[in-house]
């Protein structure tokens, strides 16, 4: 992405996550913020314009979205209740759990990783909404062209002798492979056992039907006119070997099948995930 600019999808992933709360019944993410911090104006739109968010194509992305924070905040919980006191969110965009955290700052850390840019545009969005940064959060700012991830994160104050939960949504995709896996060994080597992650990433188009493949195609046009084409996919079976060749003892493959079945097999509103994304947890 560019230096001067904030990210566009983590825009448009705040917009369908806030359009979530307004018109999906039940929720699958609870998020009270929201809306707040997508700014005045894009809150009103939200409000305004619901045909946008009720395509076939909004609803499904909507659905994988909300699917997959759902899914790392779910493991986030286990992860705490076995004792991790450190969560990493890396690719934060405009995450909010850090702003609704239900756990006391001496229980649970939390490390919010971005883009400068994007970073910066957070903070100007937070301020804006008055929003405050709690005690238990740190920001830091990472240009992963200059700097390197495992310095950053130590500087900030991880402490990786003891184990930490890694959040990675949204990411993968827009990276090359070997950045993708270079992340994960990062996570896997300079962290204490008990660690462990959630990350999302495609597969290829291939393997789809032919009305998903289509809106799959939609979705690529539309991160690739915004500057910010996808870059990689994985085989799922592959990266479960390459996982365990890291050094990671327990994986959760989650796709589109898995998803629907936990979140949305009781649901009469058409709200369901297809396409390419799949959901991963992993533990050291």
């Amino acid at each position: 992405m560019r230096a001067d600019r904030p990210s566009h999808t983590a825009q448009r992933v705040a917009l369908s996550r806030a359009a979530h709360q307004l018109y999906d019944r039940p929720k699958i993410l609870e998020d009270p913020i929201a809306l707040r911090i997508i700014g005045t104006q894009s809150e009103q739109e939200v409000h305004a314009h619901r045909q946008r968010f009720d395509t076939r194509f909004a609803r499904h992305l909507r659905a994988f979205l909300v699917a997959r924070s759902r899914l790392a905040e779910d493991a986030l919980g286990a992860a705490v209740a076995r004792g991790v006191g450190q969560y990493v969110i890396l690719g934060a965009g405009l995450d909010t759990f850090a702003y609704r955290n239900p756990y006391p700052a001496a229980r649970l850390r939390v490390f919010e990783v971005d883009h400068p840019a994007t970073q910066a545009w957070k903070r100007r969005q937070l301020s804006a909404a008055d929003i405050g940064v709690p005690p238990s959060l740190t920001l830091v700012p990472v240009d992963f062209e200059t700097e390197r991830l495992a310095d950053a994160l130590r500087g900030a104050g991880l402490r990786t002798a003891q184990p930490a939960f890694f959040s990675w949504l949204g990411v993968t995709m827009y990276l090359t492979r070997a950045a993708v896996l270079a992340t994960l060994e990062f996570v896997a080597g300079a962290n204490a056992r008990g660690s462990g992650i959630v990350f999302d990433y495609v597969t290829s188009l291939e393997g789809l039907s032919f009305t998903r493949r289509l809106l799959a195609r939609a979705l690529l046009r539309r991160v690739a006119a915004l500057g910010e084409p996808w870059q990689s996919c994985f085989d799922p079976r592959a990266l479960a070997g390459e996982l365990r060749a890291l050094g990671f003892t327990q994986t959760e493959d989650f796709g589109p099948a898995e998803l629907n079945a936990r979140f949305f097999s009781e649901r009469h509103d058409r709200l369901r995930v297809a396409g390419p994304g799949r959901v991963l947890s992993a533990q050291l």
